[in-house]
């Protein structure tokens, strides 16, 4: 391992500790970026996994589709297409001549409108997985921040039951001549 994620984690594990010591204390900037940083790189881990099963269910035909789409979709290939419909046409004026040029621009777009199309539907289905992953990670954290909810709740409780027992018993015990009899169990 680097000096350098070690570093980091075990900053990460001291935040952690700090935060578990304070918990009413404010965060400092600083602090709130390096969470923010924590959870940036945990969502990044997870979406580097997933781009890479993705990419191992890929095979030649897919990759050179997305190729395709990201070559037909640049202002170079619509500027060269341009530039070589304009030079054919000022060249071969003829009828026939024009009449390939409309064949072979409509074979050309039949392959490219393919090629394009299965090229949106992988990166769809790329885009619902990490939604769906977005969507289970978000559920996670809100259930964790309902469980958070709940404990403070019980301790907020608890705390309260605490309080009010130290209450009564200073009360008891501020005044004098007031002993206290011992209570009886019943059976």
């Amino acid at each position: 391992m680097s000096s350098k994620s070690e570093t980091e984690r075990t900053s990460e594990e001291r935040l952690l500790k700090e935060l578990e010591k304070y918990p009413r204390q404010k965060l400092h900037k600083e602090d709130v970026e390096r969470v923010t940083e924590m959870v940036r790189d945990y969502q990044g881990k997870i979406k580097a996994h997933l781009h890479e099963q993705q990419e191992k269910k890929t095979n030649h035909w897919d990759r050179m589709a997305d190729h395709v789409a990201v070559l037909a979709g640049s202002w170079w290939f619509v500027t060269s297409s341009a530039v070589i419909i304009t030079v054919w046409m000022l060249v071969n004026s003829e009828r026939n001549s024009l009449f390939i040029l409309s064949f072979s621009l409509s074979i050309l777009s039949l392959f490219q409108s393919t090629l394009i199309q299965k090229s949106q539907n992988r990166q769809a289905a790329k885009d619902k997985q990490e939604q769906m992953l977005d969507i289970a990670i978000n559920y996670k954290a809100e259930q964790e921040n309902l469980e958070i909810q709940q404990n403070l709740k019980e301790l907020e409780v608890k705390l309260q039951w605490i309080e009010l027992r130290l209450s009564a018993r200073s009360r008891a015990k501020s005044r004098p001549g007031r002993t206290k009899t011992p209570r009886t169990r019943r059976k």
